[in-house]
């Protein structure tokens, strides 16, 4: 699997949260800040998306892991609603693994990250992992993996 390291800027994101087991509910959370974005005329071909499981399954119970579904903003002004909130999501050193935007593609990835993790030099930081997605990205096929990660 092909993947860099690269470190990321701190993004200003709008985001709709949904609180549940991880699954098929990601991806209405998703389709849900798709569609306050563009009702606000914040998403066009450029925009980044980002998806940020914010609990770790294996130690938070299913019914109380967060998901929160993202759009990096520009500085352009807008009106939030009651469901969209706002904030900084901070940058940092990460392990970039480009991934085929299917079902299967975005399950590898996460099975996969641990044993590139352990080749590449690198240890995982204590903060979310983020599937990213760029639109130009996206209508190619594929999507992001985004591991923290900091030297060994």
């Amino acid at each position: 699997m092909n993947y860099s390291i690269e470190t990321l800027p701190t993004y200003r994101i709008a985001f709709a949260r949904k609180v549940g087991p991880y699954g098929a509910a990601n991806y209405k959370t998703m389709e849900l800040i798709k569609q306050w974005a563009k009702a606000k005329g914040l998403f066009d071909s450029s925009s980044i998306l980002l998806g940020i499981p914010r609990d770790n399954p294996a130690i938070t119970p299913a019914s109380d892991c967060r998901y929160d579904a993202c759009i990096v903003l520009s500085d352009q002004d807008y009106e939030l609603d009651s469901y969209i909130y706002e904030e900084d999501y901070e940058g940092g050193t990460y392990l970039i693994m480009n991934v085929e935007h299917t079902e299967e593609g975005v399950k590898q990835a996460w099975s996969q990250f641990p044993s590139i993790l352990e080749e590449s030099g690198y240890q995982m930081e204590e903060r979310p992992i983020i599937e990213r997605y760029q639109v130009k990205l996206v209508q190619k096929g594929y999507c992001e993996l985004c591991v923290p990660v900091k030297s060994l």
